[in-house]
């Protein structure tokens, strides 16, 4: 059974909420969160882990690919990116990926079928059309694609060319994701992203032209000079592209991670309750035109996999984003590039020099990472249903983790209680529905079960998390 599909409470009824929720907080990409990596985790356990996952012969895998070239730092950027404008050097990285991936396969005898490869970035695009499909053969010599399987590329249309497209869609590429961010020339001038929507059209009319099923555009909401009429112009212009899935996601301004962004003013960043009613438009225009709410910020036309799975309670959430796909384990190549095997997340150095001297060496470039217990997959399950389908089946994880839920997690529901009192959420005895309003606050309710914050004070001189609104 799905979660409710109405819209929330209209936008001056959610502005109340604003005060109370709006604090430092995971967006659950993972559980734990990769803040809790640590460097007790390395080469010796990813080579464990992967015996491990070897094991389980005949499992699909999902690849992840990061490179992180671009030829130019959007300033809202929060990705692991290398700026250049010097292509030529981008080859002997995608050499070393290739050899990652082998010193990976050789690990994996059994486990080779692949349900899922991304390309991320950075800008994949920015690689020459060439290099880039000779990676892409020499990944999948190793890891041949199973039937059905997603290939996707993250693409920006300002250096996305019609060969690109040609290449990777003769490579069974099927997805594709595009950056707009927004439209508006103020804000495109703010942040240093200037981007037509002519340019946008044209790569998703070629894409489509060669076959790829799946268009995502990505937008968001919270950056400098928005208003609500601004914003509602761009999503409306990005409606009118008819993208199969987009995602429209809150704007982290965390200058402590990332210094460029110091070069936004926050004076001319949208205060939390109209950066919240800019994230409420977007969902109004988007139900109104049809589409389905996926876990939070992304949507989703109705006959795609994404709301089938929704619908059926099946949606699950990795490193990449929602998926329906099977793949158990996540293998990550790349610098910065992070893996979820046999139980532990693996992250690679976001050293590029520590990669090109430890890869030649056929030395695995992992330098961090968290190894889940037991309690840690319990609430990792917990909190995954409340942000893939706004849902948590009780007895199902009861009978999965062999736990009495309201006993294990009394404390935890006593602060969810708090929530439902304000209308986010309905707690039952077999199922906590997340409630259409409490849809914009799903990061709220899922920190109600993250032990690795509980205690953490909402505001702190040493940040780790975006705020939640």
């Amino acid at each position: 059974m799905s979660a409710p599909t109405t819209r929330p409470s209209r936008r001056a009824d959610i502005a109340r909420l604003v005060a109370a929720h709006d604090r430092p907080g995971p967006r659950y990409t993972s559980y734990p969160t990769a803040v809790e990596f640590h460097t007790g985790v390395g080469e010796a356990e990813a080579l464990a882990r992967l015996d491990a996952a070897n094991q389980r012969a005949g499992e699909p895998l999902s690849l992840y690919v990061h490179l992180p070239f671009c030829e130019h730092r959007c300033l809202f950027c929060g990705c692991n990116v290398i700026i250049t404008s010097n292509k030529a050097r981008t080859r002997p990285y995608l050499e070393l990926v290739a050899r990652e991936a082998q010193l990976v396969a050789a690990r994996l005898p059994a486990r080779r079928g692949l349900a899922q490869l991304h390309l991320g970035g950075g800008t994949p695009t920015y690689n020459a059309p060439a290099d880039l499909e000779r990676l892409v053969r020499e990944l999948l010599a190793l890891f041949p694609a199973s039937p059905g399987a997603e290939l996707a590329v993250e693409a920006d249309p300002r250096v996305t060319s019609l060969e690109h497209l040609d290449r990777l869609a003769g490579l069974g590429f099927n997805r594709i994701s595009l950056g707009v961010q927004d439209f508006s020339p103020a804000v495109q001038q703010a942040i240093e992203r200037h981007q037509s929507p002519e340019q946008t059209a044209a790569v998703i009319e070629r894409a489509r032209a060669r076959g790829f099923r799946g268009v995502n555009l990505d937008l968001i909401y919270g950056l400098p000079f928005q208003t609500p009429e601004s914003f509602e112009a761009s999503v409306r212009a990005a409606l009118s592209l008819r993208p199969d899935r987009a995602a429209v996601y809150s704007y982290a301004y965390v200058p402590w991670k990332g210094p460029h962004m110091k070069d936004i003013d926050p004076a001319t960043l949208p205060p939390p309750a109209l950066k919240l009613e800019l994230g409420a438009i977007a969902r109004e225009l988007f139900l109104d035109a049809g589409y389905e709410p996926i876990g939070m910020d992304h949507y989703a036309a109705p006959n795609d996999e994404l709301a089938i799975a929704r619908r059926e309670g099946r949606l699950r959430r990795n490193f990449q984003g929602y998926t329906v796909l099977p793949a158990s384990d996540v293998i990550g190549l790349g610098i910065s590039a992070i893996g979820d095997v046999a139980g532990a997340y693996l992250q690679n150095t976001k050293k590029l020099s520590e990669y090109e001297a430890l890869v030649p060496q056929g030395r695995l470039p992992v330098e961090r990472g968290l190894v889940r217990s037991a309690e840690d997959e319990l609430r990792r399950d917990v909190i995954a249903g409340l942000m893939c389908n706004f849902a948590v089946d009780v007895r199902a994880i009861e009978q999965r983790h062999a736990i009495d839920f309201a006993a294990h997690f009394a404390p935890e529901l006593a602060r969810l209680a708090e929530e439902e009192r304000q209308g986010l959420v309905t707690i039952g005895a077999e199922r906590i529905t997340v409630e259409p309003v409490g849809q914009l606050f799903v990061r709220n309710l899922a920190l109600c079960f993250d032990a690795h914050v509980r205690g953490l004070p909402a505001e702190s001189d040493t940040p780790r998390f975006s705020r939640t609104v």
